[in-house]
């Protein structure tokens, strides 16, 4: 299915976005601004839920609040955006809760956590295969740094990576839970 949409100005400051099956529909050019502003914060604010760098949770609702806000809160009120910055808040919570459950779950000692942590930054550098290496190999130096065998440095670089990969999960789950939310409240 292919829809046509075409841009036609009306009025000085205003254009419509014309399409077969939707009626004409006419907004100031700062309003057509500020969603778009509001749809790239919320596509930076996905990757971000990846990619550890990028500020996720909150570039998300960032976007999703200043869609609200260019529609003079005509679908999302206070109420919901309540409700999306305390899921923004629980993406923050469980991404931190993942890291230390999976090196925990495994025995890792403090320093296969820092060292996991510092894995992280330095994988950052190295494209998408050393976000994953990095934690594993930061744990495995640091689990051996604390005198620890091989085996349960290996446990401790397991443990690291799969809770990056629950928290990644996780996170992931709640950023399309509050885009869900929003565009259920936005379209109903």
């Amino acid at each position: 299915l292919r829809i046509r949409i075409f841009l036609r100005s009306r009025c000085p400051g205003t254009f419509s976005v014309m399409g077969p099956i939707l009626p004409a529909i006419t907004m100031p050019d700062a309003t057509v601004l500020l969603l778009l502003v509001a749809a790239l914060l919320a596509v930076a604010g996905l990757a971000g839920l990846l990619v550890p760098v990028l500020p996720g949770a909150p570039l998300l609702f960032a976007g999703l609040a200043l869609a609200a806000f260019a529609e003079d809160f005509a679908y999302v009120g206070p109420w919901l955006l309540a409700l999306l910055a305390g899921l923004a808040a629980l993406t923050w919570a469980v991404d931190l809760a993942a890291g230390g459950w999976g090196a925990r779950r495994f025995g890792a000692s403090p320093r296969a956590a820092t060292g996991a942590a510092a894995g992280m930054l330095v994988g950052l550098f190295l494209g998408p295969w050393g976000i994953v290496v990095g934690p594993f190999a930061g744990a495995l130096l640091g689990e051996l740094s604390a005198r620890r065998g091989l085996a349960q440095a290996g446990r401790a670089g397991l443990g690291a990576t799969l809770g990056l990969a629950v928290g990644a999960a996780a996170k992931l789950a709640l950023g399309f839970t509050m885009l869900g939310v929003y565009l259920l409240a936005r379209l109903l």
